[in-house]
């Protein structure tokens, strides 16, 4: 997954970069309401971790913007303000669930997980492309009865292209997607054709049929058409 947290507070914006990092998410940070607002606007994420109680802004203005856009990244509100109505808020501008500080981190993992699920797969651990088969919970894929052992590189591509299955997604985008903001995108992306290609080369191994195309010029597609 890839995670913006926006959140000025140290302590607990550490807590989570290091929680999602160690089990191999992309996690980036905004301190506050222009850093995030450019991050925002420059990239798209899995979900975004909104603290509503900015230095320099109010989160719910950023959600608004957010919507007005009308991107699809997940919106998970976390924030000390235990009232209805900023709930009540919060979900009305379009946000996906709300969280009350303090919170345990695995009951956030759970939550954002839940968001991914129903934004990308319609709420199901389990995605299924003809003869593959992927459980995003237990990160296990199979072709038919075979597992496939994938790298977590290789199970975040194959995850992303299936949930852009059927549209050409740009070696930018599956950089920017896998690396996150800090990845230097040069004109060479021969660590993208390394990894399309391993990917490639163990589902063909398990058995499926070859559904990743190269588009020349551009980057890649995944379909059976």
């Amino acid at each position: 997954m890839k995670i913006l947290v926006i959140e000025d507070e140290p302590a607990l914006y550490e807590s989570i970069l290091d929680y999602f990092t160690g089990e191999g998410n992309i996690c980036e940070h905004a301190v506050n309401f222009a850093s995030a607002s450019e991050k925002i606007s420059l990239y798209n994420y899995d979900c975004i971790l909104l603290d509503l109680g900015l230095p320099d802004g109010e989160g719910l203005e950023l959600l608004t913007n957010l919507k007005n856009s009308k991107k699809k990244d997940g919106v998970l509100i976390i924030s000390a303000r235990h009232s209805l109505d900023d709930r009540l808020a919060g979900l009305d501008l379009g946000a996906d669930d709300y969280l009350v500080k303090p919170f345990h981190l695995s009951e956030l993992k759970a939550r954002v997980s839940a968001i991914v699920r129903r934004k990308n797969f319609d709420g199901n651990n389990i995605i299924t492309f003809n003869d593959i088969n992927v459980d995003v919970v237990a990160m296990k894929t199979t072709v038919g009865k075979t597992e496939v052992g994938l790298t977590k590189k290789e199970f975040d591509l194959l995850v992303y292209f299936l949930s852009n299955r059927n549209k050409v997604v740009t070696k930018n985008a599956m950089a920017e997607h896998l690396w996150g903001d800090e990845m230097d995108l040069s004109d060479d992306f021969d660590f993208i054709y390394t990894h399309v290609k391993n990917l490639k080369k163990k589902l063909s191994e398990g058995g499926a049929k070859d559904y990743l195309r190269s588009v020349y010029g551009i980057g890649y597609k995944f379909s059976d058409q």
